[in-house]
């Protein structure tokens, strides 16, 4: 049975980043875009990096083309965006697809270990909803990634404890890493 430590993902230059290294420590890893109305989740994400992660936090920024084209740039163009807009510090991998035949393996893995549950409530939540029935009526029905910023929280030991949909408040996904650290 595979392990979260199993599996690598590429850096923008090529190198491969082994998730071995983040034996021991709490991660998230999550799908990003530079042109989405959750981009500014990269803010909170930031200051939970900068927070915890002498604490043994680890964030892991898979950038992500799939979702209304909104992550069109460069691998270079993503990470300045980062930079200029967010001063971001954590690892930022090479912009690669989350769902499909070419998905990378570990996100096949995390939605086998934390399948959609849905959008939760509130505006974003039906507007969420909505659009994507429109797109597919039986979308909810499989674990696929289904937008930009879905974060998977992983503990210490490897398991991935939570799934947080783009909707979700980041307080509750800051919550969550707390009670990991």
């Amino acid at each position: 049975m595979s392990k979260i430590y199993d599996f690598s993902v590429t850096r923008p230059s090529g190198e491969e980043y082994s998730l071995k290294a983040l034996e021991g420590k709490v991660a998230i890893i999550v799908n990003t875009a530079t042109g989405c109305g959750f981009t500014p989740h990269y803010e909170p994400l930031e200051k939970m990096y900068e927070q915890f992660h002498d604490k043994g936090l680890e964030i892991i920024d898979v950038p992500c083309n799939q979702f209304a084209g909104q992550t069109p740039g460069t691998d270079d163009e993503i990470h300045e965006f980062c930079q200029l807009n967010y001063k971001t510090q954590f690892p930022q991998m090479k912009k690669s697809d989350v769902n499909g035949e070419n998905q990378l393996p570990v996100f096949k893995y995390l939605k086998e270990q934390k399948g959609f549950e849905g959008f939760g409530e509130g505006e974003m939540a039906g507007f969420m909803d909505d659009m994507l029935k429109k797109m597919d009526p039986d979308y909810a029905k499989n674990p696929d990634i289904k937008w930009n910023f879905t974060k998977f929280v992983i503990d210490r030991e490897g398991k991935v404890v939570a799934r947080f949909e783009p909707t979700a408040d980041m307080a509750e996904v800051q919550k969550c890493v707390e009670s990991l650290i």
